[in-house]
């Protein structure tokens, strides 16, 4: 007949059965709420110094399979197949727990237990049920401990938290999910920052350096330049109007009477093939007769 533990009660295994080869079922349900329930394999300070000894619906067993789950079966929600001489011995703990996937709390479950069978008996039951918890939404149902020999504990210990909350009791951490970059709308191209136009006689910038092609990769044509900007033409400046020729006003200035030269006497005749006397001081002379006045008559010529 299956011994009955309280929370708190604790016994050797030995005490109930002489089997190593052990069969843990636990049963745990509620309305509306998931529950999921896991082996914790911890090491002498009771931390998860092995993540390999994690054993839930992702890790079904341990690398030697001394522990592993098999799933629901004989009317309870999971199960494990443990098998204590096969337990490494850095591993000093196991530690069942179940918790909530999702909203809820433990005080919604209804009579649940975690029972012990060897050898197709029934040995160790223990029972409980929501109104022993209340805003908990994870719970530490009972342990197997190394202390000397191998022995069960009643826990029945919940924590808020959950999952996360019960990671870092044994020393673990929860793997926060990194959310992917939010991709740009259909259709939606985000807009080019424009770059800024040259300025007018200030030294271009040097081109960006060509990387140089592979060993044997086929050369691309280089390509032309692009032309240099133009620099735009000043306007020309519009001149003043000249002003109209006959909006000058026409200076007059009064005429001053001309200086005519007092007649000149002619000069009287002198002998035959002399010249004629020559004229007052400061006149001019006549010319002979005959000849072109300020030319000399050629040597002999008669008059």
């Amino acid at each position: 007949m299956a011994r009955e533990f309280q929370r708190g009660h604790k016994a050797k295994i030995s005490d109930l059965t002489a089997g190593t080869d052990l069969y843990v079922g636990v049963q745990i349900a509620a309305p509306g709420l998931t529950f999921d329930i896991s082996c914790f394999g911890l090491d002498a300070a009771e931390r998860l110094s092995d993540d390999r000894y994690f054993v839930f619906f992702n890790q079904p067993k341990s690398p030697e399979e001394s522990i592993q789950l098999l799933g629901a079966q004989a009317g309870d929600t999971e199960s494990f197949r443990v098998t204590l001489d096969r337990i490494p011995p850095h591993i000093h703990k196991l530690s069942f727990t179940a918790t909530i996937d999702g909203a809820g709390q433990m005080s919604q479950i209804g009579p649940g237990h975690l029972r012990i069978v060897a050898g197709g008996e029934e040995v160790a039951r223990y029972s409980f049920t929501g109104a022993e918890f209340s805003t908990e939404r994870a719970v530490m149902l009972g342990d197997f401990y190394l202390k000397d020999v191998w022995r069960f504990a009643a826990v029945g210990q919940g924590f808020d938290g959950g999952l996360e909350a019960l990671l870092r009791n044994f020393g673990g951490e929860v793997a926060e999910e990194v959310p992917a970059a939010q991709a740009p709308a259909p259709g939606f191209a985000p807009p080019q920052q424009a770059s800024a136009p040259p300025v007018f006689g200030a030294p271009a910038a040097p081109p960006a350096p060509v990387p140089a092609p592979a060993f044997g990769a086929p050369q691309a044509p280089p390509q032309a330049p692009p032309p240099a900007p133009v620099p735009p033409v000043p306007a020309p400046v519009p001149s003043a109007p000249a002003p109209p020729v006959h909006a000058t006003p026409t200076m007059a200035a009064p005429l001053a009477p001309a200086q005519v030269p007092p007649p000149v006497a002619p000069a009287a005749p002198g002998p035959y093939g002399q010249p004629p006397a020559p004229g007052p001081y400061g006149q001019p002379q006549p010319a002979p007769y005959g000849h072109v006045p300020g030319q000399t008559p050629p040597h002999g010529a008669p008059y």
